[in-house]
């Protein structure tokens, strides 16, 4: 009688710059000879997730390298209504690049979670395009324009799942690895995202600064002023709001659906668009995941 080899899933979370610590972990995964049957993700997670079920973290993990700040400046495409980026310069940056042949032709099985603007409702994704499927998955309110899908106004799935290991055991995963990028951020005070001084502004983004200069901090108005603590700006209210809430709903839905193993980098110190610091997140992934490895090879077996 042949012996079941359980079907492992990967459950990869939410946390916007913070994910790129996911290729770090996807690494010392592939190294230590552990290949994930499933991958699910939400958020940023889904953006990874994607790019690994597709067999391109190669190609993912050199372009997230090379990122600099004018880049992440460059994808930026300013609104005022229902967020402040409408996200297309990056869609159509990954569509340009990705073959995108839908979700059901992935090599390994994917989805990603969503949550549905008008009801509330997580919404799985797990057919149809995975470009439109990531961009729904990291539509994180009042940054992104919520994506139009089947009809639908999807926003960020971290909002009701910031880590879907529901959704890899829904999708038959016998195994969980599960990446919370987020469970060390209440308490500590979020740092203002700012460009390197090295680095100059490209064309064409002088009103972008000029925008985003609204949104830092600002010290109250009153006569102690020099030795009052500074006033949260807008950016880092919201940015620490979604963190509060994040880590909390993360907590609820790992307590109900419990990971087999729970990877947990240490990522407080990466601001919500440091994109530009991949090499800093991917080695704590890499840390983390080495940490969890003796853990992991005894739930295996």
């Amino acid at each position: 009688m042949k012996s079941h080899c359980p079907r492992i899933g990967l459950a990869l979370g939410s946390g916007s710059a913070r994910g790129w610590s996911h290729i770090g972990v996807i690494r010392v995964l592939e190294q230590a000879g552990i290949q994930p049957d499933i991958v699910c993700g939400t958020s940023i997670g889904a953006m990874v997730g994607a790019a690994y079920a597709a067999g391109e973290m190669e190609r993912f993990e050199a372009w997230v390298r090379q990122l600099r700040w004018q880049a992440v400046m460059g994808f930026l495409d300013l609104k005022m209504g229902g967020g402040l980026m409408a996200g297309g310069k990056l869609v159509e940056f990954f569509r340009s690049r990705f073959d995108d042949r839908g979700i059901e032709q992935l090599p390994k099985a994917f989805g990603c979670v969503a949550t549905d603007l008008s009801t509330g409702r997580e919404i799985w994704l797990r057919e149809g395009s995975v470009v439109d499927s990531v961009r729904a998955s990291i539509a994180l309110p009042g940054i992104f324009i919520p994506a139009l899908l089947d009809g639908r106004l999807l926003v960020d799935g971290g909002l009701v799942n910031p880590v879907p290991v529901s959704l890899c055991r829904a999708m038959g995963a016998d195994i969980v690895i599960a990446v919370d990028l987020n469970w060390d951020l209440v308490g500590r005070r979020y740092r203002q995202p700012s460009a390197p001084e090295t680095e100059a502004m490209p064309a064409g983004n002088g009103r972008i600064e000029s925008f985003l200069s609204r949104f830092r901090s600002a010290r109250p108005a009153t006569n102690e002023a020099e030795a009052a603590p500074a006033v949260p700006s807008m950016l880092e209210v919201l940015a620490t709001s979604l963190n509060i809430m994040q880590v909390r709903i993360t907590q609820s839905r790992l307590a109900g659906e419990p990971a087999d193993v729970l990877i947990r980098p240490r990522l407080s110190d990466i601001a919500i668009t440091d994109f530009h610091r991949a090499a800093v997140s991917i080695e704590e992934g890499v840390r983390a995941a080495e940490h969890a490895l003796p853990m992991i090879r005894e739930v295996l077996g």
